[in-house]
This record gives C-alpha cells, structure tokens and sequence, in this order.
C-alpha cells in the first residue's frame, strides 16, 4: 500500500458549489475510485486549497489512472470539476492535481 497526497486550489467563488457536489458524489464515480485500488480517500480543505488523501493498494498506478481517466462518467465528473480548481503553479508537467511528498507518517 502506498499514501498519496495531492493539492489543488480551488476557485473561491466555487467552492461551495464544490462542497454540495461532494457532498453526493456520483455512485459510478465511487465504484471506479474503488475499481483503481483507491482506498480511505479524503479531501480537506483550508483557504482556498484542496487536499487530497488516499492509499492505493494495487501493483500499476498508472494502469489504474488510465482506466479511471477513460471511465465516460468519471470523465463527465471531471468536467464538472476542473472549471472550480486552480491547479498550483509548480505542479509536474502532466499533473492537475500535484503531488506532494510524504515527510511523516505514523500508524
């Protein structure tokens, strides 16, 4: 199992649009989060930055980020989404949401 970390701003004037959203994500969208190995999933959020939390447990995380990127309801989601992000200005070439490096972790 590997830790993910990611962080995106968000539009202020969206966010709580986001938030309702988020509030009933789309059961396809769940299932496919599911299907790519992604688990104990979060999204908190401080002063107009979203941060993103999950474990992924499978073997080929960009396999499972192809699939879930292919996926027509997870693509409609996405459309829906990525007009209220504002994705960080030193994320990695190919990146939305940039991820970020685990300094700490204690179980």
């Amino acid at each position: 199992m590997k830790r993910y970390g990611q962080i995106i701003g968000v539009r202020p004037e969206d966010f709580e649009r986001y938030k309702k959203y988020h509030s009933a994500v789309w059961p396809e969208v769940l299932d496919m989060i599911k299907q790519c190995n992604m688990q104990n999933y979060s999204i908190f959020h401080k002063d107009n930055m979203l941060y993103a939390y999950f474990e992924y447990t499978g073997n080929d995380f960009a396999a499972d980020m192809a699939k879930m990127a292919a996926h027509p309801e997870t693509q409609e989601w996405w459309s829906i989404m990525e007009p209220m992000q504002a994705p960080v200005g030193t994320r990695k070439k190919g990146e939305w949401w940039a991820d970020m490096d685990e300094v700490f972790h204690l179980d």
